[in-house]
């Protein structure tokens, strides 16, 4: 009887602790776990893979994803040892450990260890619960043997690394070793695990930056326990213990942030965006900006693109002087991306389609003089008239009404046309194109500006430009120009004298300056790369004095300068180039005259300039007129009717004149005729 009470007995036990395990199963099973996946601080790299710059998570921390094996291995037996030896034996849970942790505190009358596993700290930071409570850790229990069930050791021990706390707003051992050593976590010294293994349990108490001694001591405390244990060596120990411990924040990388934020407008949910900027370069480029303009106002900026043209990849972006500068300047405006007056820039341009259209040729020679389209008669910017010169004077020179004769017959449309099929995005102020626009009656960015020289260095052949790693487009190029145009444009460009110190003939740039002074631009290109160069203000107020030649330019140089000590040499001639002297090119290309010079008068002919054509004038007495060129006496004429006559005067009154539509005729010495047709009201 005894016998079968003892079997009875020992059922009844392990039918109860059966009970116990399936309830325990059954409280495990039913655990509602917490959101596992932590936002991540969202990470811009360089072509090379090197940190651009982080964003810190919605609540202000820095908290960047990590796995095991993106970590030293030295730091995780270290970790391991001193929090959970036991780490990948245990369920969650560690009873040796809590038994341990009790009689310590028991013994000593204070805690002198804690119990908690690392997985159990795990489900503390998942759920930022505290630590002091019996609920609390009795939660923290459940949850534990939870994450066990369903998570890997190293799914557990990667949520670890990706939330444990470092002090102020740091989390994660990325942003911990990024901030106290300035460097990912890939390779640490003894001494960097040991400080970084005792920041997780105090980490506010132990903040380097604030409570230098506190965060020695702790650090001491873990190579202690390390040499104890037979992880370190006597030697390595000591050597740890006489390495510094930082005592301030290293900031996390702020490079191109401009085009950063751009890469996280086009992919919003990427937490990783590779970009073809050169670390090195923005780096250099960004320094440069901010010490480019010394002499000028405060609220002046620049802004800055470089790219290589054989490829189409931008290898550096300023976007301006100061990001976070002050209000003033409007830091955080993306001038590369602004829409401004790109001045003279788009002069080589139309020279280029005269030179593709028989036009002219860079030996021509074309008049420079005053001349009136209508009622639009541009003027050179000193207001001085050169006369006869060769277009590629005109062009080095920078002269405005030989452009605007060129682009008359070349047709303003004709000209938009060609911006577009080279990649740029221009904005037209009006419906239609005007010749204004040879000299910056258009709205163009910078990376605009840089996207059409890329493709006169291109021989002609429009490639677009990119920023994102991998966007590049392997298709056909669109040839915009003719390769010996984009030559022989390329060629007078280099022509032009540097500023101070800069080479000679080895960098083909052209600079600019928008009405106003608003704008100063210089851009420039080598055999290989291609560089903008904007200056100027972001509200788009006039910078007096400010011209491209002497603000932009330098900067230009200096950029190829910083980018490589020799510039690469631009391309030989294509073997159809024209390379002649103005007494040997082809008659029709010696002087220019446009298609429809035949039909012209001559240009010494007389032109009555006002009234204007088509003008609405009210009058009470006689009706002012003028006259330019011809050859005094004049003869006036009001439809058909002598008025005056024997004039030699250019500028004198018609009596007479009645209300309603007339017909106004001047006719000079030689017989030559010029009319308007104006309505007295």
């Amino acid at each position: 009887m005894r016998a079968e009470r003892m079997i009875f007995a020992l059922a009844f036990v392990l039918l109860v602790m059966a009970g116990l395990r399936d309830g325990l199963d059954q409280w495990v099973a039913n655990t509602r776990l917490p959101v596992l996946i932590s936002e991540s601080s969202v990470e811009v790299r360089d072509r090379a893979g090197r940190m651009l710059r982080v964003y810190t998570v919605a609540d202000g921390r820095w908290r960047l994803a990590v796995t095991p094996g993106q970590v030293d291995r030295g730091f995780l037996e270290m970790l391991i040892a001193y929090e959970d030896k036991r780490f990948y034996r245990h369920s969650g849970v560690d009873p040796r450990a809590m038994l341990r942790a009790v009689s310590q505190a028991v013994t000593n009358g204070e805690v002198v260890s804690g119990g908690s596993t690392l997985t159990m700290q795990v489900a503390r930071l998942l759920e930022d619960s505290g630590t002091g409570k019996w609920r609390g850790k009795l939660r923290q229990i459940r949850l534990a043997l939870a994450l066990e069930r369903w998570l890997s050791k190293d799914q557990i021990l990667a949520l670890y690394l990706t939330r444990a706390p470092y002090g102020g707003n740091l989390e994660g051992v990325r942003a911990a070793t990024l901030a106290w050593f300035g460097k990912e976590p890939t390779r640490l010294t003894p001494a960097e695990s040991a400080l970084l293994v005792a920041l997780p349990q105090s980490p506010e108490a132990r903040r380097p930056d604030r409570n230098h001694a506190a965060a020695m001591a702790a650090r001491a405390r873990v190579l202690e326990r390390m040499k104890r244990g037979g992880y370190l060596s006597a030697g390595a120990a000591a050597a740890a213990l006489s390495e510094p411990v930082p005592s301030m924040r290293a900031g996390f990388p702020a490079l191109a942030p401009h085009l950063s934020d751009q890469a996280l407008a086009v992919e919003p949910l990427a937490l990783r965006h590779d970009l073809t900027i050169d670390l090195g370069l923005q780096q250099s480029l960004e320094k440069l900006a901010i010490n480019a303009l010394p002499d000028l106002p405060g609220d002046v900026s620049v802004a800055m693109v470089v790219a290589d043209h054989r490829t189409g990849e931008i290898v550096a972006s300023v976007g301006s002087a100061g990001y976070q500068d002050d209000a003033a300047r409007q830091g955080f405006v993306d001038m590369t991306r602004a829409v401004r007056s790109p001045g003279s820039t788009l002069k080589p341009l139309v020279y280029a389609m005269a030179f593709d259209r028989g036009l002219a040729h860079p030996e021509t020679l074309i008049n420079d003089r005053p001349v009136a389209f209508g009622r639009y008669a541009p003027l050179n910017f000193d207001g001085q008239f050169r006369g006869e010169i060769t277009v590629t004077q005109a062009l080095r020179q920078s002269l405005n009404i030989p452009v605007v004769l060129l682009l008359d017959e070349i047709g303003p449309a004709h000209l938009m046309q060609a911006l577009k099929r080279a990649g740029m995005q221009a904005k037209l102020p009006g419906d239609q194109a005007g010749l204004a626009v040879a000299l910056g009656g258009v709205g163009v960015s910078l990376r605009d500006l840089v996207q059409l020289y890329a493709m006169l260095a291109n021989g002609g052949k429009a490639r677009p430009l990119y920023w994102r790693a991998g966007a590049g487009q392997t298709g056909a190029q669109t040839q915009v120009i003719s390769r010996s145009a984009a030559w022989q444009v390329s060629d007078i460009l280099a022509g032009l004298a540097p500023p101070k110190g800069g080479p000679s003939g080895r960098i083909a740039y052209k600079t600019g300056t928008s009405y106003g002074h608003r704008d100063a631009w210089a851009i420039g290109f080598d055999g290989a790369h291609v560089v903008g160069v904007w200056i100027g203000r972001a509200d788009g107020t006039p910078v007096p004095g400010a011209f491209g030649g002497d603000l932009a330019a330098p900067v230009l140089f200096e950029i190829f300068q910083r980018l490589k000590p020799n510039s690469d040499p631009l391309p030989a001639p294509p073997p159809e180039t024209l390379i002649l002297s103005t007494a040997e090119l082809p008659q029709p290309l010696r002087r220019f005259t446009g298609r429809e010079a035949v039909f012209k008068a001559p240009e010494d002919a007389p032109k009555l300039i006002f009234p204007p054509e088509g003008a609405r004038l009210s009058l009470e007495e006689a009706l002012p007129v003028k006259v330019r060129d011809g050859k005094p006496p004049f003869t006036w004429l009001a439809n058909g009717r002598p008025i005056l006559t024997g004039v030699y005067r250019r500028e004198t009154a018609l009596p007479g004149i009645s209300e309603g539509f007339s017909r106004l005729t001047v006719i000079d010495a030689g017989g030559r005729v010029s009319r308007v047709n104006i309505e007295i009201e």
